[in-house]
């Protein structure tokens, strides 16, 4: 392990925020940034992350991890400057919670009560620590703040355990027809909107049937856009101008590539 251990490197790192974050001879970026103002990079990190997971890529992974982990050092140093916690408590806490949703391998417990039991128990105490009383609703707990696709599958996921769902894919599907006919039949700008993302939920629905990941097939789905897309400026160079039946024949030839790509013939 470089540098001395791990305990090492992280003070390493703790130090460095410490002196970016400096009042007078720190980094004036950094000094100037704020829980709000640094979490969309947060969460763009942990696309990063997923991205070279994705691409099985472990020397990007590895550089990724960092940048993900210097954000949890970020955030944590804010706080400390606050005087409300600091990075210590943050590893304590998640230490503390991996041992209590672990009572069969930390404690005395014979056999776990289930994940989802004791995260579900945690979100009702919290609640009832924020508001005074218990949230037990089925959909307690899904953040706001995940990407739409992640939150639809997940609030899907929590109705499901009630019983609030089809009995099998065919229901969704079914249902996809009828929001894409409210979508036609809108009459306003608002009422489109709001159809639209009834049907972007109903497909959310029919992939959660299917055994499929919304967010990583619209992923997949984005990486293969790019990469046609690219083909086509590698084929014929700027597009912009082109007409549409020039443009359709492009993409036509990227796919077409993609499902037979071109064999090498040996000379010998």
């Amino acid at each position: 392990m470089p540098g001395g251990g791990p305990l090492a490197v992280i003070r390493r790192l703790l130090a460095i925020m410490a002196r970016l974050r400096d009042p007078v001879s720190g980094c004036e970026w950094d000094r100037a940034q704020s829980w709000s103002t640094i979490a969309p990079y947060t969460i763009e990190e942990a696309y990063e992350v997923a991205d070279a997971i994705a691409r099985d890529d472990a020397a990007d992974l590895k550089d990724e991890l960092g940048d993900l982990l210097l954000q949890v050092v970020f955030h944590a140093r804010i706080a400390e400057e606050a005087g409300l916690f600091a990075f210590d408590d943050v590893v304590a806490a998640i230490s503390d919670k991996m041992e209590r949703r672990h009572p069969h391998i930390f404690g005395d417990a014979a056999a776990s009560p289930g994940w989802e039991e004791l995260k579900a128990a945690e979100r009702t105490g919290k609640a009832a620590e924020r508001t005074g009383k218990a949230d037990d609703g089925a959909l307690a707990g899904v953040a706001a703040g995940l990407p739409a696709l992640l939150r639809a599958a997940k609030l899907q996921k929590r109705a499901a355990r009630v019983g609030f769902d089809w009995p099998d894919a065919a229901g969704p599907r079914t249902k996809i027809d009828e929001e894409l006919a409210e979508v036609a039949a809108a009459t306003d700008a608002a009422h489109r909107e709001e159809e639209v993302g009834d049907l972007l939920f109903a497909v959310v629905n029919w992939a959660r049937h299917l055994g499929i990941d919304p967010e990583a097939a619209l992923r997949r789905g984005n990486a293969k856009f790019e990469r046609r897309f690219r083909a086509m400026e590698a084929a014929a160079g700027p597009l912009a101008g082109r007409d549409l039946d020039a443009l359709e024949a492009l993409w036509v030839a990227a796919k077409a590539a993609e499902r037979d790509p071109p064999t090498t013939v040996s000379a010998g």
